[in-house]
């Protein structure tokens, strides 16, 4: 599989080239010298193999620590052209690396290896397959609920200016098994299918599902005959923008007060209430405690807006509901205090 990042651009890839194939030059002129050199002393002055090699290495890197026996002249001159050979090379290498440094791939590589570094240390994030209108969204409240995330784009230009963001971001088709282990899906908390068709998010939802059986899947959807085609392909929910708006304009036209406030306390992380979601633990102290005895309004200031199990949604729950271990509570209220209802439902 190619590399899930974003191929750099051509002046880049050139540069790597030159600077593989000056690196090859100057190790390959190097072993010649130093052959040349073991062989030389050997044959001219009759030195044995750690003798000579000595010679070669002493003289090659002008360390100059002293002869192992007096040299013919005809051996001094075959040392000074060792020592001429030497500092060529030296030179050579010294030349290559500083047009490697001067040239910024240095912070290419670097930029790369950090980006594969973070990869690997990225747990229970969500995986963004597309970056269009809907990817640009999701990415936008994912940043805003301060979330791990990462980017699966095909094109390569979306993707570096992904880099440029701070976003973490791999080149390539999601539908890829290598691509979405790449992207921590083994490790992931959710995925989110929002490529440019119905077709593309489909094969995607297919192969996520086969790799994480248990992952939750949100796709987006065209049109309508493509949500039973997501959700038979495996897809946890499918969201029809389409729908949404329309519903979205209607509410704003005939109850526009229910619609901001609906607005706010979904969106707007900055303020004092909070709506959220919180699944209570089977280890929980309020497990299989109904909500009055739980006390969540008088101990904590939490408003229960409603209760979801595996079966049913409760939309209207009285003091007599049972939380029962998985039940999933709708709440509002504090930042601080759901964080407390969060940790007494471990």
């Amino acid at each position: 599989m190619n590399s899930p990042f974003p191929a750099p651009p051509d002046r880049i890839r050139r540069a790597r080239r030159r600077l593989s194939r000056r690196f090859s030059i100057t190790l390959i002129t190097l072993i010649g010298l130093l052959v040349v050199g073991v062989s030389g002393y050997h044959l001219l002055e009759g030195m044995n193999f750690i003798d000579a090699l000595y010679m070669t290495i002493t003289t090659i890197t002008t360390v100059g620590f002293g002869e192992v026996q007096p040299l013919s002249p005809v051996g001094r001159l075959f040392t000074i052209g060792l020592i001429i050979g030497g500092v060529s090379i030296a030179a050579y290498a010294l030349g290559s690396a500083a047009q490697f440094v001067v040239s910024g791939d240095w912070q290419t590589y670097l930029q790369e290896r950090r980006r594969r570094h973070m990869l690997e240390q990225l747990n229970d994030h969500i995986i963004v397959c597309g970056y269009g209108r809907v990817g640009k969204s999701v990415v936008h409240q994912l940043s805003a609920e301060k979330l791990q995330f990462v980017i699966i784009e095909t094109e390569s230009e979306r993707v570096l200016h992904l880099h440029e963001l701070g976003h973490l971001a791999l080149h390539g088709n999601a539908a890829n098994e290598e691509l979405l282990r790449a992207a921590g899906i083994d490790r992931a908390r959710g995925l989110v299918a929002c490529a440019g068709t119905d077709a593309e998010n489909v094969y995607i939802v297919l192969t996520a599902r086969g790799l994480r059986p248990d992952l939750n899947i949100v796709a987006r959807a065209n049109y309508e005959e493509s949500e039973a085609k997501l959700l038979r392909a495996g897809a946890s929910r499918v969201m029809l923008p389409s729908n949404i708006a329309g519903r979205r304009m209607v509410t704003m036209l005939v109850r526009p007060e229910v619609a901001d406030y609906l607005d706010v306390i979904s969106h707007a992380s900055d303020l004092e209430l909070l709506v959220e979601q919180i699944s209570i633990e089977e280890t929980s102290s309020l497990a299989n405690q109904t909500l009055a005895e739980g006390e969540l309004g008088p101990r904590w200031g939490i408003t229960v807006l409603a209760c979801a199990t595996r079966d049913r949604m409760n939309l209207r729950p009285g003091a007599d509901t049972l939380i029962e271990p998985g039940t999933r509570l709708i709440v509002l209220g504090t930042r601080d205090q759901l964080q407390a209802l969060l940790a007494a439902a471990r």
